[in-house]
């Protein structure tokens, strides 16, 4: 790369964030700041919401991943990926029956009412994780265009990155979030068509899409996996969450079908680019697409580098604004209060907070694989405390049966303290999940054992209407 490209590719970072600042709407109000109102009090629109739960979900780590299994197992790592993206139908059919059957107004107040302050307090904390998470495994992504992990122009870019993403964010909340995913869904699809035309021609669709072996060792392990970390992985992700309590029930649940059909097409198109490199004979690397996109020249790597920023930038831009709703509105309701007294500041504050220290584990060079690998699996105990909800009413024994073991199951798998004889199949995933499989039962199984002793709660959750 010349002096010149090397000054284009750095520009392009500034220039996005001039740019998203420049097109965003201001937030007038907490209405717009943290629920995406426009300044008259309207919700988002039906397709302005699909598109940004899409572009959302559509994580910088996520498309790496995908390539990265597609160079792997070849299309059956793709479609194991994509699996999670039914995560949003799902999320979206079960909160669509919390809202409308009963009554919740948002996860943290659900929880409190149906739960406890405990269990709300438990499901708070590895919300914030989650977002931690977020902030310094996408970032990690973008520097990877522009330098070697741990390197100065890897962290420089990452930096630059967050700050271009940050200065928008702080002007309009969600509602610029929204507004900006919009565009940058746009700009996504635009490039990552560019991108497929440079990788599909050369091996050809059937090729591509015919790669790799329907067998438990060799990728569907990981899909199984992915089958069932969908009935809980959404629920402890707020970028997704938050949207779902915004627009009306059926506008919302017609938008996340549509989000979620999509998003797993997209994932599958993307992992393309691993099945290329599998199929080229390139080394599996923790960053397939960048090493894909070296050999595809100048404009090439640009266009791929775009479909990475876009993507990253919709998903930090949402996790600020969650970080935001979660801190100004979520902890002081867990405090037992009701409101602060200057609400958008406090979340102002948050995201500048997060935005530095969310970076650390990006400066340490911590592989992105681990935000999402153990994350899923400590969180398998969520699945019963919204799939069976409406068959127990205040039940806090129920939630922490379940919770806990998920966490620790989690926790002995992620330290390697997982029992062999867990492991279903011999492939790489065989014990994630063996680990999934028999931690979804014994979590069903805590949290309806309390139900099997004494009396059965009654319906509904307190305070619902």
């Amino acid at each position: 790369m010349t002096e010149l490209q090397g000054v284009f590719f750095w520009s392009f970072l500034v220039v996005f964030g001039l740019v998203m600042y420049w097109i965003s709407p201001r937030a007038r109000d907490e209405a717009g700041f943290f629920h995406g109102a426009d300044d008259a009090g309207r919700p988002a629109s039906q397709w302005a919401l699909m598109m940004s739960v899409f572009i959302s979900w559509i994580f910088a780590k996520s498309v790496t991943n995908a390539a990265n299994l597609g160079a792997a197992y070849g299309i059956v790592g793709g479609l194991a990926y994509a699996a999670y993206w039914l995560s949003i139908p799902v999320a979206g059919w079960i909160i669509y029956r919390l809202r409308t059957r009963e009554g919740a107004t948002g996860m943290v107040s659900f929880l409190i009412a149906k739960y406890g302050r405990g269990a709300a307090l438990a499901f708070s904390a590895a919300i914030l994780v989650r977002l931690f998470n977020e902030v310094w495994s996408n970032t990690a992504v973008v520097g990877g265009y522009y330098g070697e992990s741990g390197s100065g122009a890897f962290i420089a870019a990452a930096l630059l990155f967050t700050a271009s993403v940050l200065f928008y964010s702080l002007k309009g909340g969600l509602r610029s979030s929204i507004f900006t995913d919009v565009i940058q869904t746009v700009v996504f699809v635009l490039f990552l068509g560019l991108t497929l035309l440079w990788v599909v021609p050369t091996h050809g669709p059937v090729a591509l899409l015919t790669e790799g072996e329907f067998a438990l060792g060799s990728g569907v392990d990981l899909l199984l996996v992915a089958v069932l970390q969908v009935l809980s992985y959404p629920f402890h992700d707020p970028v997704l969450t938050d949207r779902a309590f915004v627009t009306r029930e059926k506008t919302m649940l017609r938008a996340f079908i549509v989000a979620g059909v999509l998003g797993f097409v997209a994932i599958v198109a993307f992992s393309l680019v691993g099945v290329h490199a599998r199929l080229e004979g390139m080394p599996v690397s923790g960053n397939v697409p960048a090493d894909v996109a070296r050999v595809l020249g100048v404009a090439g790597f640009f266009a791929m580098a775009v479909v990475m920023i876009s993507s990253a930038a919709s998903t930090l831009d949402s996790t600020f604004t969650s970080l935001a709703r979660s801190v100004a509105h979520d902890l002081p309701l867990l405090a037992g209060r009701a409101k602060l007294l200057r609400p958008v500041l406090a979340g102002t504050i948050a995201m500048v907070v997060f935005a530095l220290i969310g970076n650390l584990p990006m400066i340490a060079g911590t592989d992105i694989l681990k935000a999402t690998t153990i994350s899923g699996t400590m969180v398998i105990g969520l699945a019963p405390v919204f799939l069976f909800s409406r068959w127990v009413g205040y039940s806090p024994l129920s939630f922490h049966l379940s919770f806990w073991t998920g966490m620790i199951l989690g926790t002995l798998l992620a330290v390697g303290a997982i029992p062999p004889g867990w492991a279903i199949g011999d492939g790489k995933y065989a014990l994630l999940l063996g680990t999934n499989l028999y931690g979804l039962g014994l979590c069903m199984t805590g949290f309806l054992l309390p139900l099997a002793f004494g009396r059965r709660p009654a319906r509904g959750c307190e305070g619902a209407t």
